[in-house]
C-alpha cells in the first residue's frame, strides 16, 4: 500500500475507523500522516521463516514503525502475528513464542510496556483468531483480534479546547463544491461555523459536516470528517493546513517554536543550523534548528546538558 486508506467496522462496543498505513520504507512520510491520527496501533508481523527476520532486522520496517508509532504518541498497541497458516509455521506455538519474545525486547526498548500488549497469532488469509477464536491453535489462551480491539481504552477527547483540524486532503465534489477532510484533533466543528485555515488565514463558512457519508450536527475529537466550505476553490487549500474556529483562538502561522526532539536515527552529529523537513500532523515543511537549548534523558526528561554543541542518535533535546 502506498497511501493511507480509511474504512470502518464496528463491534457491539466500539465504532472503529481503520487507517491502513504503508509498510514500505519509501512511503514513510505517508505512514507518519496516517499513524499520527491513530488511537491504537496494530503492528502486523509476518511469522513466515525469513519474512519475520527481514522485518525485525536493523534496517527492517517493523522496528521503524513501532518507534514512529510510540514517538507520534500512539501509546496503545496490539501485535498481530500473521500468516500462522504458513507452511514454515503450521500454527506452531514455538515460532509464536520466538517472535513474541523478540518483538517484546524491541518494544520495551522503544518505551512500550509489553505486559499490556496482546500478541495475537492470526491468519488473515484463513481467518484464524480474527473475529472469533481459532480451533487451529488450542495452545493460545489470549484474546482473538476483535476481542483485543474491544479491550482498548477509548482516549479522553479534548472537545473543550479550540478547534484544530489538520487537513488530510481536499476534494472537489460535483454538485457540492470544495470538501476538505481530516481528523478533528481538538474542539468541535459544526455547520454554520466560520472556519479559519492556518497558516494562510483564509476564513469561510462551514456548510455541512459529514462522516462516512452521513451528515452530522457536530464532529468531535477523533472523528475523521469531510466538511463543505463556501466560496473557496480546491486550489486555495492543501494537505497540512489546519482548520480552526475564527471566533476562538484561530490557528495562525508562526516563525518559530520550541520543540522536544528525539533523534531516532541519524548518521552524524546535529548542531545549530541543521535544516530538516518537519512532519507535523499532516504537513511536511522545511525548517531549521535555530538553537539546541538543552539535552535530556529521553525516558525521565532530566536535563543532562544546557546549550549542547551537538546531539546524535538516541539523544533527546529541546530545540528552537
Amino acid at each position: 500500500t502506498i497511501d493511507i486508506a480509511l474504512w470502518k467496522f464496528e463491534s457491539p462496543k466500539y465504532f472503529f475507523t481503520v487507517i491502513d498505513a504503508p509498510g514500505h520504507r519509501d512511503f514513510i512520510k505517508n505512514m507518519i500522516t496516517g499513524t499520527s491520527q491513530a488511537d491504537c496501533a496494530i503492528l502486523v508481523v509476518a511469522s513466515g521463516v525469513g519474512e519475520f527476520e527481514a522485518g525485525i532486522s536493523k534496517e527492517g520496517q517493523t522496528r521503524e514503525h513501532a518507534l514512529l508509532a510510540f514517538t507520534l504518541g500512539v501509546k496503545q498497541m496490539i501485535v498481530a502475528i500473521n500468516k500462522m497458516d504458513d507452511s514454515s509455521v503450521m500454527y506452531g506455538q514455538a515460532r509464536y513464542e520466538e517472535i513474541k519474545s523478540e518483538v517484546t525486547t524491541y518494544l520495551k526498548k522503544v518505551g512500550y510496556k509489553p505486559a499490556k500488549i496482546p500478541f495475537v497469532p492470526i491468519s488473515g488469509w484463513e481467518g484464524d483468531n480474527m473475529i472469533d477464536r481459532s480451533t487451529n491453535m488450542p495452545w493460545y489462551k489470549g484474546p482473538f483480534l476483535l476481542e483485543a480491539l474491544d479491550n482498548l481504552n477509548a482516549p479522553k477527547r479534548p472537545s473543550d479546547k479550540p478547534l484544530r483540524l489538520p487537513l488530510q486532503d481536499v476534494y472537489k465534489i460535483g454538485g457540492i463544491g470544495t470538501v476538505p477532510v481530516g481528523r478533528v484533533e481538538t474542539g468541535v466543528i459544526k455547520p454554520g461555523m466560520v472556519a479559519t485555515f492556518g497558516p494562510v488565514g483564509l476564513s469561510t463558512e462551514v456548510k455541512s459536516v459529514e462522516m462516512h457519508h452521513e451528515s452530522l450536527p457536530e464532529a468531535v475529537p477523533g472523528d475523521n470528517v469531510g466538511f463543505n466550505v463556501k466560496n473557496v476553490s480546491v486550489k486555495e487549500l492543501r494537505r497540512g493546513f489546519v482548520a480552526s474556529d475564527s471566533k476562538n483562538d484561530p490557528a495562525k502561522a508562526t516563525q518559530d517554536f520550541t520543540a522536544q526532539v528525539i533523534v531516532l536515527n541519524h548518521p552524524g552529529q546535529i548542531g545549530n543550523g541543521y535544516s530538516p523537513v518537519l512532519d507535523c500532523h499532516t504537513a511536511h515543511v522545511a525548517c531549521k534548528f535555530k538553537e539546541i537549548t538543552e539535552k535530556m534523558d529521553r525516558r525521565s526528561g532530566k536535563v543532562l546538558e544546557t546549550a549542547p554543541k551537538f546531539v546524535k542518535s538516541g539523544d533527546a533535546c529541546m530545540v528552537i
